[in-house]
């Protein structure tokens, strides 16, 4: 049964949200001050489907994909610009306030860029055998067949058209597949998972697609099936080999403004530790003036890092360690030696490593995060073992979804 609210205001996920009398209303799509018929969604009591819009906000402008609204990648193309950034930078507001930290928060910054330069593909068998290769539908598991996407920088073209020649002889084995695909400068990395063993004619056939298709380097799980060129990407003076399914920034501009700005915040450090480094966006420019000690728990992005800054003449020395900080934070007793410390967690956050940099005295922590409720709940943590939050910058790389990332520096109080 069909009904019609008005919509308050977006919320946190990019839905827009009506407060009748009762429990709030998500409806996704919508904006602040309209008027919508919407339907109930089964399962779902609190959620509507958008039906149509009765009066429109004059905030709202056309999405520029055919795919939103069914795609699950993008939830807002449809409103303008800049109350779309005034609102990223209020969730980053709202998440500090809940957490009683006092700080002002930066402008914005834009890292769209050129866009993603990373992508995972899914590939799904669908009814009547019919094979679907494209992204995840929005709420729920299906997956929406597409053919290009204009989010993506021009470094990934062709990456969709890969996707579909490499899942058409592996789709056979009845599993869904997860295509990852990264643009690099020699080319498209791709690796592929789900697949499960291969006999070698399959392995045959795939090494002739990704021939074809001319991509750098083509894995299996992480195992090489063929190779070309090996992934390679600038990252500072340094050039790095990509391992396999490797964890990057979405976009190169976002890469780039996040470390201009852990850069900004270490000034003068001679020894700095980076935690949680990955393949090193920012121990590999920081070297660039300081002693690094880099620790991650992914082998192969440690040994990337250390052989990228190995091979790379200038730099300060740069030891890498392969570490669990979850399990194994770094003690007070070893971070005594280090200036500033740099911490880039998963969505998770860094709360066991947090509370050890906590109870111990390094003058600055540099945090980078990509959910700003763990952050809020590390920066808690900080704050109340003697920190002050000294700034912080919200950083939009993933532009037209919910998702803010964000720098800050916290210095010890004296």
């Amino acid at each position: 049964m069909a009904e019609r609210l008005v919509v308050d205001h977006v919320g946190h996920l990019g839905d827009g949200i009506a407060l009748a009398d009762g429990p709030p209303v998500y409806v996704p799509y919508t904006l602040g001050g309209e008027t919508v018929e919407v339907a109930p969604v089964p399962g779902h009591p609190d959620r509507r489907r958008l039906l149509q819009i009765e009066r429109a906000s004059p905030q709202r402008v056309k999405p520029f994909c055919p795919h939103f609204t069914v795609c699950g990648g993008c939830a807002i193309q449809h409103w303008d610009a800049e109350p779309y950034r005034a609102w990223k930078r209020e969730l980053v507001v709202e998440a500090l306030a809940q957490a009683r930290i006092p700080c002002e928060v930066d402008p914005l910054i834009d890292a769209h860029g050129l866009g993603r330069r990373r992508i995972t593909v899914h590939a799904r068998m669908g009814t009547h055998e019919v094979l679907k290769v494209g992204f995840a539908a929005a709420g729920s598991h299906d997956i929406i067949a597409v053919d290009r996407c204009p989010v993506l920088e021009p470094g990934l073209h062709g990456a969709l058209d890969a996707a579909w020649a490499l899942a058409e002889p592996l789709i056979s084995a009845a599993k869904p597949l997860d295509i990852q695909i990264t643009a690099t400068d020699s080319g498209l990395d791709v690796d592929v998972r789900g697949s499960g063993p291969l006999p070698a004619a399959t392995i045959a056939r795939l090494s002739r697609v990704a021939e074809e298709h001319r991509l750098a380097r083509l894995t299996r799980h992480g195992e090489l099936v063929l190779m070309r060129n090996a992934p390679t990407i600038r990252i500072g003076a340094a050039q790095l080999t990509l391992p396999p399914g490797s964890f990057l920034q979405a976009t190169l501009a976002g890469e780039e403004a996040l470390a201009a700005l852990v850069i900004a915040h270490c000034r003068s450090a001679k020894h700095i530790a980076d935690l949680f480094c990955g393949v090193g966006p920012f121990a590999l420019r920081l070297a660039a003036k300081s002693k690094i000690a880099a620790f991650d728990s992914d082998a192969g992005a440690v040994t990337a890092l250390h052989k990228a800054a190995q091979a790379t003449a200038g730099l300060k020395p740069v030891k890498a360690d392969m570490r669990d900080l979850f399990r194994r934070p770094l003690m007070p007793q070893e971070l005594r030696d280090y200036e500033v410390v740099v911490f880039d967690p998963p969505r998770q956050g860094a709360q066991a490593q947090v509370q050890q940099l906590a109870a111990g005295k390094v003058p600055v922590v540099v945090a980078v995060s990509c959910n700003i409720a763990t952050f809020a709940r590390d920066a808690r943590i900080l704050a109340d073992g003697g920190y002050r939050l000294e700034a912080v910058t919200p950083v939009d790389q993933f532009r037209h979804t919910p998702h803010v990332e964000l720098v800050a520096r916290f210095a010890r109080a004296q």
